[in-house]
């Protein structure tokens, strides 16, 4: 049986994390999580509620080292946590809160523990290869969210091939800020594994809003990466704040236009690096989206077309995983992403992406969000017809429409325009699937 040690074999004295302007090495986040991990009662599975990133990681480590299950949901809402607990039962809820932030489940706070520092020189467990660590859901954006188990071997498998391309992209090592929620598959890879596993520094702070992302990265010393989504980097620039130096931005979660990655270059003098991953997978490639339309996969991940169907398959998956986009492939290891199939879109006979037409969209002048849809075809119509969500306080409906059809072939053209004031995005950017609907339902119901 393929052994790992808990935690790679780092300096115990050189800096890891900072948590309420306070910095802690090595040695003591080794010893927390050494000390949590002799403290906890003895379950199968525990929900990581953590609010903050350090403290998130502490806890997923001692879990792994009690041989348990982190179960970690895309969605604090409570009907979502409640058909979580109902699906995996006897949670164990672990928080860095005072109080239990789930109802009716049984709680630890994991905060209060002074870490023993005795435990920092103590033998690290050794991990099986195979031993199942986390259990992640999907975000809902296409649909139900699932539930993916992962190994910590592939998991390590996967950050150390990441952390070659990241950290080649910076020059070395970095400070990781990241605004991405930590229980989703991007956020826990890149915000949290990575500096872990792979010799950088992490940041405990979540920050969302640009003074607050500028403040993080303030705080964290250079070489810094930054961790976000492309919604949010758009939101980044359009502040203009000022922001620290920065060595490179990882973006991801949904597509990154060329445009927006050159401006980002331009304003902020870094590359921007887009991983293309899901929860399924997790990170599989990245590019460097103003200079490349093609994706190079990770190193030992590669792509394979098996009737139609497009797989990835490498030592970090347990089974080949198949791919629900369209791709050109050229070669095991390069491809043009099209968009995910559930995006593509066939309209009298042409066919598109919702990608590339929220991309449009949301470059027109005045936009400040929008989103297209394909509503329900109303009776006797023959062909689909669209409708876009936008958010322009200062268009109306023919600016829209005349912006689009300078990029957009007529039939592409939404039936129905409607303003509204925001649109209902999560952490990650994205507009769920019911959300969507309930758009819909709300806006466009009964309308011709």
């Amino acid at each position: 049986m393929n052994l790992i040690p808990l935690l790679p074999d780092t300096d115990p004295t050189a800096a890891f994390a900072y948590v309420n302007e306070q910095e802690i090495d090595r040695a003591t986040f080794r010893a927390q999580v050494q000390t949590l991990a002799a403290a906890l009662p003895a379950r199968e599975r525990v929900l990581n509620m953590c609010a903050d990133r350090y403290w998130f990681a502490v806890t997923l480590f001692a879990a792994i080292a009690r041989k348990m299950v982190t179960v970690l949901p895309n969605s604090a809402a409570p009907e979502h946590i409640a058909a979580v607990a109902a699906e995996q039962p006897g949670l164990l809820v672990l928080g860095d809160q005072a109080e239990c932030p789930v109802a009716d489940l049984p709680y630890m706070q994991i905060n209060t523990l002074p870490p023993r520092m005795e435990l920092a020189q103590a033998e690290l467990p050794l991990i099986p290869f195979d031993q199942r660590v986390a259990c992640l859901y999907t975000s809902g954006s296409t649909g139900t969210p699932m539930p993916h188990f992962k190994t910590f071997g592939r998991l390590r498998l996967a950050i150390l091939a990441g952390a070659e391309r990241v950290w080649g992209a910076a020059g070395q090592a970095c400070s990781v800020v990241g605004t991405v929620p930590i229980r989703h598959m991007y956020g826990l890879e890149s915000s949290v594994l990575l500096p872990i596993m792979a010799g950088g520094r992490m940041s405990g702070r979540i920050p969302f809003f640009p003074a607050d992302i500028a403040s993080a990265l303030e705080r964290m010393p250079a070489p810094r990466l930054l961790v976000i989504t492309p919604f949010h980097l758009r939101k980044l620039l359009d502040a203009d704040i000022r922001l620290p130096e920065i060595a490179v931005i990882l973006s991801a979660t949904a597509p990154l236009s060329a445009e927006l990655a050159a401006q980002t270059r331009q304003q902020l003098g870094c590359p921007v690096l887009e991983i293309y991953g899901s929860t399924e997978t997790g990170q599989v490639a990245t590019r460097e989206t103003d200079v490349e339309t093609t994706w190079q996969t990770l190193q030992g991940i590669a792509l394979e077309m098996r009737d139609d169907e497009l797989w990835a398959v490498g030592e970090v998956y347990e089974t080949p995983q198949m791919l629900n986009d369209t791709v050109e492939l050229f070669s095991p290891q390069r491809f043009r992403l099209v968009d995910r199939k559930a995006n593509m879109i066939n309209v009298a006979g042409k066919r598109s992406s919702l990608s590339f037409l929220n991309n449009t969209l949301t470059s027109l002048p005045g936009v400040v969000d929008g989103m297209f849809c394909v509503p329900e075809r109303g009776s006797g119509e023959e062909v689909e017809r669209l409708a876009v969500f936008v958010v322009a306080p200062t268009l109306d409906r023919a600016a829209i429409l005349a912006g689009l059809r300078q990029h957009l072939d007529s039939v592409f053209l939404p039936r129905h325009v409607v303003f509204v004031d925001s649109l209902p995005r999560d952490g990650n950017g994205k507009i769920l699937a019911r959300t969507v609907q309930a758009l819909i339902a709300s806006h466009l119901s009964g309308r011709d």
